[in-house]
């Protein structure tokens, strides 16, 4: 959510903060599970009584009111047109009857609800809950759920395997794999240097208003001092300094990146740690290429002859907009006349101090967020126009570090801190196999893939080593003089990151295992 013009926030902290989503069927055993409560009710997750390596759902009811319970906002509609019977496992630790009700609200018709009565003492109960015996019907979004309803006795209950009949649908998988590496910068220039200009360009420009939009206090510089190359890293640096540049004194400076590089469709990883302190606001985002903004690479190119946010914005990370590690993707359309709606955010353990790899995968029809290689958050609007979907043509990555605005104030005691980049590639699907970023010249190809266990090799060009390694960075095996084939079999199911070498050029391809 780097803007190019100062926009309302309000929506970031009001939006979805989820891992996962919410949707039928329910077991429990995942942190999406998780119902909202009304009324003096409650809500937690606990072990089954009689399985301790099951997780629950468990639900509490006090005594302060008569009338209380527990909702589920779903992602995926209850349809009772497909299947208009819901069971779930019900659990008291006493010999007393209980109703439980299952309401369903939020939908195309009015609310309904069904009742169901038991006395289940340490024994866990299937319950049925017909809704064709009240004609229901269509689809609904919220799922209720009320036990002991109008009394005035308080219990804690357990509850499991809610199923509506549906078949769990992972609504952030990817629809495209893209495998094929057209461009990177592994940053593997020995000692401290400065950044490759051949793929990055320095924004230092200020806006009109000699200051940067949304409120934010830093410069950005040139300078080796916040942005260089080290020990196979690229570091982005924000420092708290007095410094002055177009007339203008600034209290912090940093670094904003663009690539060289622009593309339509694809997948981009960023392997990255994220700066420490209150107030920054580090960001891995692309902007259109056609993107009106003076002082930007593409601008200079003379590509700029769309404001924004027609050019379309796609938000891969954003740190700093609401806890400590709290990371948050956005996309940004005329549909949304600037504003954060279009947004998702969790919590990463240790995103200062671990590497984490931070994607988007962007095809035709679809564009998901990922990190570390699962999904959370897919933008796929039902209609697809200039107003939704200003995303069918080239986009730019960027790199950088705000200092305060809407990030909020900057710590008293903040000197400096990195955000330190182990790589950023981006695969397509070129048809080539294996094509190497760093000028080499003929193709290698690496197939099938995906694959299940051998990869079979073809080069024009002597082979000198091999490499695999898991999407943490980790090697799994290294072959000097490798041969034309890899057996994969004994590996587990994921991405990989296949390293070829032809003396000293290196070409790099992701590889599905299945």
């Amino acid at each position: 959510m780097k803007k190019s013009f100062i926009i309302s926030i309000f929506a970031l902290f009001i939006s979805s903060q989820f891992s996962f989503s919410q949707q039928m069927p329910l077991d429990f055993s995942d942190n999406s599970d998780v119902f909202s409560n009304w009324g003096g009710s409650t809500f937690t997750t606990a072990p089954s009584p009689t399985d301790a390596n099951n997780t629950v759902g468990q639900f509490g009811r006090d005594i302060s009111v008569l009338e209380q319970g527990n909702y589920m906002d779903l992602d995926r509609s209850i349809d009772l047109d497909f299947n208009d019977v819901i069971t779930l496992k019900f659990y008291a630790s006493d010999a007393n009857s209980h109703t439980v009700i299952v309401k369903l609200e939020s939908g195309t018709n009015a609310n309904i609800e069904v009742e169901a009565t038991t006395t289940s003492q340490n024994m866990w109960t299937e319950l049925t809950f017909d809704f064709s015996t009240i004609g229901g019907n269509g689809e609904y979004n919220r799922l209720t759920i009320r036990i002991d309803d109008g009394s005035s006795v308080a219990g804690t209950f357990l509850i499991d395997d809610i199923d509506d009949g549906s078949v769990h649908v992972d609504l952030n998988a990817i629809d495209v794999e893209y495998t094929d590496l057209v461009w990177s910068d592994e940053f593997d220039t020995p000692g401290k240097t400065a950044i490759n200009s051949i793929n990055w360009f320095h924004q230092t420009q200020l806006p009109a208003a000699g200051s940067w939009f949304n409120g934010e206090e830093q410069h950005y510089t040139n300078r080796i001092e916040n942005s260089f190359v080290e020990d196979d890293n690229l570091n982005i640096v924000a420092i708290k300094e007095s410094f002055t540049d177009q007339g203008v004194t600034k209290q912090y400076t940093s670094a904003r990146l663009n690539s060289k590089f622009a593309f339509t469709y694809g997948r981009v990883d960023v392997r990255a740690k994220l700066p420490a302190g209150s107030g920054t606001w580090p960001a891995i985002w692309t902007l259109g290429r056609n993107v009106s903004e003076s002082g930007a690479y593409w601008q200079t190119q003379g590509f700029g002859n769309t404001s924004w946010p027609s050019c379309g914005e796609i938000d891969i990370m954003e740190h700093g907009l609401g806890t400590v590690n709290h990371t948050s993707s956005a996309l940004h359309t005329p549909s949304s006349s600037g504003s954060t709606i279009n947004t998702a955010s969790q919590v990463i353990s240790d995103v200062t101090n671990n590497y984490h790899i931070y994607s988007v995968n962007w095809s035709p029809n679809q564009i998901t967020f990922l990190v570390d290689g699962v999904g959370f958050y897919t933008y796929n609007p039902a209609v697809k126009d200039a107003n939704t979907w200003p995303f069918d043509l080239e986009q730019y990555l960027i790199l950088n570090i705000a200092m305060g605005g809407i990030s909020g104030s900057i710590s008293p005691s903040f000197t400096q801190s990195p955000m330190v980049i182990d790589y950023v590639r981006v695969y397509q699907n070129n048809g080539l196999g294996v094509k190497d970023n760093s000028q080499l010249n003929s193709s290698i190809q690496a197939y099938p893939n995906p694959v299940n266990d051998i990869i079979y090799l073809k080069a024009d060009v002597p082979l000198t080593k091999l490499t695999l390694c898991d999407v943490s960075g980790k090697y799994i095996l290294t072959q000097e003089k490798p041969k034309e084939s890899i057996n994969v079999s004994a590996l587990s199911p994921g991405v990989y990151i296949l390293e070829i070498y032809s003396n000293q050029e290196k070409s790099q391809k992701r590889v599905i295992i299945n």
